[in-house]
């Protein structure tokens, strides 16, 4: 049977098992409960703190897990990324008081308080810069103000944060995190029946959550400039109507520019434009 860890709590919880659900695994009812076994579909799932998924992982005790890349390289668990499941993003970056820092060079003999070690330290290594980190949990942002730090580095969203403490974010991310599915690194091997459909299905919901189908009428003299604004995955559907010179089509395409493309073709000529959610696919 397939082990999978999950996040039992956090930003990266809801989200993972929101996502499992839509790909066919069944979930846990109560969020108190530690396993949830899916005997339908051959897995175990086991909820964990997200900091320990890599660590499990790594030392193949449990096969897979969702966790977050920053969590994964903080670990240094002996693991990898197998597929990034395009939610929970985070930005990591420096920052210090206003004219502290310029270029990444300027953290060299520094002291830099994180939460995430690991991520810090690795940036450090592979620039060269000798610095001094400074292990903290939780909010940061304190730090420089208390003298224990000369430098911070942590997840930063609006920075709305940051200047309330009298800091500035200096220059670019040092790491651009999200939730991401890990194995064992070096596995070995060829991927198992449960993983590869594991895999097929979580890249089913990434699909059907970035794509809609969209349906329209249009001339049969307008088809290949309509066709240009949708040609699907492969190539669109097109249907006859009854009504002599006009074709139905069908085409997947982008949900970000769904607006723009149904102003387009109606623009062109194309008329009876609908959009439908997918809720799954296989490409």
């Amino acid at each position: 049977m397939l082990r999978i860890a999950v996040p039992n709590k956090g930003t990266l919880s809801g989200p993972a098992a929101d996502m499992l659900r839509e790909a066919g695994y069944r979930q846990r009812s109560d969020s108190r409960d530690l396993v949830c076994t899916d005997a339908d579909n051959g897995v175990e799932f086991f909820y964990l703190r997200p900091r320990d998924i890599a660590t499990y992982v790594g030392s193949g005790d449990l096969d897979l897990g969702i966790t977050g890349r920053d969590l994964l390289i903080d670990a240094d668990a002996d693991a990898e990324e197998m597929l990034d499941l395009g939610f929970g993003g985070a930005t990591f970056r420096f920052a210090a008081r206003p004219g502290t820092l310029t270029a990444p060079s300027d953290l060299a003999g520094r002291r830099i308080a994180t939460a995430y070690p690991g991520v810090v330290n690795r940036y450090l290594t592979e620039r060269a810069i000798a610095a001094e980190v400074v292990r903290l949990d939780g909010a940061v942002e304190n730090a420089i103000r208390l003298g224990v730090a000369d430098v911070i580095a942590d997840v930063v969203s609006t920075g709305a944060t940051l200047r309330q403490a009298g800091l500035e974010p200096v220059g670019k991310p040092l790491l651009e995190s999200s939730a991401i599915l890990i194995r064992r690194r070096n596995g070995g091997g060829e991927l198992t029946p449960p993983v590869n459909q594991l895999l097929r299905r979580l890249q089913g919901v990434l699909v059907a959550r970035r794509y809609v189908m969209l349906a329209y009428d249009v001339r049969a003299d307008l088809l290949e400039r309509a066709s240009a604004l949708t040609p699907g995955i492969e190539s669109p559907t097109i249907s006859p109507l009854h009504r002599e010179g006009w074709v139905a089509v069908q085409a997947m395409v982008l949900r970000a520019e769904v607006h723009r493309i149904m102003d387009e073709l109606y623009d062109l000529g194309a008329r009876a434009i609908l959009v439908t959610g997918i809720h799954a696919c296989r490409l």
